[in-house]
């Protein structure tokens, strides 16, 4: 008979080290103090290390290890040093978020071959060539927990966002994909695909009066905002041991959007 604290689901990473892609701020910033509250060390993607001291002293005064890491995951010369930096720092990757990610607002008949190249080279470039780079670290060492930031705008149309929604509809796919190939190496590959969250990024369309009404008359169970911590707790669940039969999935926090 297992012991009786082995019988029950555990959500703690005790132990564990993760590597948090796009963590300045928004949803990356606050998924990476999480995942140290949960238990991690925590290695920062960050597009510019010099940003990162507050969030290494908020995560260290949990009593956690953090590092931050030159990162634009555009460039795969610095992904690879990135993650040797950490394996160099820390010994291990048990954990990866895929969450940098960007997008414009422009109607599709107006997108610029730069603002597509750009999006698609973050979005979906970036999160294959993360993964990919983690990924053969975790099939050397026999397991791992890949979750990748989808959206909502993956699984409907959102007007103006042509580009940001066909990125995050390839990272739904792309998560079957690598989970379906990677799973026999003890590696689960999930995704979270949030509604409107309150972040920089989302300030101009959650500031407008107007819009926010739209947005929250949308969201059609709960009529309300998403918090950053919200997208959190569906991370650390799918990083954590609970989780460990689920691969493949995306789940959905949007507050009941994509319901209607």
């Amino acid at each position: 008979m297992p012991a009786a604290a082995d019988r029950f689901p555990r959500f703690d990473l005790e132990g564990q080290v993760a590597l948090v892609t796009g963590a300045a701020r928004g949803i990356g910033h606050d998924v990476a103090l999480a995942l140290a509250n949960a238990g991690a060390d925590i290695g920062l993607g960050l597009r510019d290390a010099s940003t990162g001291h507050d969030l290494v002293a908020e995560i260290e005064a949990m009593g956690r290890r953090a590092v931050p890491l030159q990162m634009d995951v555009t460039r795969l010369d610095q992904v690879n040093s990135s993650v040797e930096e950490l394996l160099v720092a820390l010994g291990r990757i048990d954990v990866l978020v895929n969450n940098a990610g960007l997008g414009d607002e422009s109607p599709a008949e107006e997108v610029t071959e730069a603002q597509f190249d750009l999006t698609c080279a973050v979005n979906l470039k970036g999160t294959f060539f993360v993964s990919q780079v983690v990924g053969r670290e975790m099939i050397r060492r026999g397991g791992g927990r890949i979750v990748n930031l989808s959206s909502q705008a993956g699984f409907v149309a959102l007007p103006g966002e042509s580009i940001y929604c066909m990125t995050k509809a390839g990272i739904a796919h792309l998560t079957k994909c690598l989970a379906v190939e990677w799973g026999r190496y003890g590696i689960t590959v999930n995704g979270v695909a949030p509604t409107f969250v309150v972040t920089p990024g989302t300030a101009n369309e959650l500031d407008d009066p107007a819009s926010r009404a739209d947005i929250e008359e949308r969201i059609a169970a709960l009529h309300r905002v998403g918090e950053t911590m919200d997208v959190a707790g569906a991370v650390i669940y799918l990083a954590s041991p609970a989780a460990a039969l689920v691969t493949g999935h995306t789940i959905l926090v949007d507050g009941g959007w994509t319901a209607r």
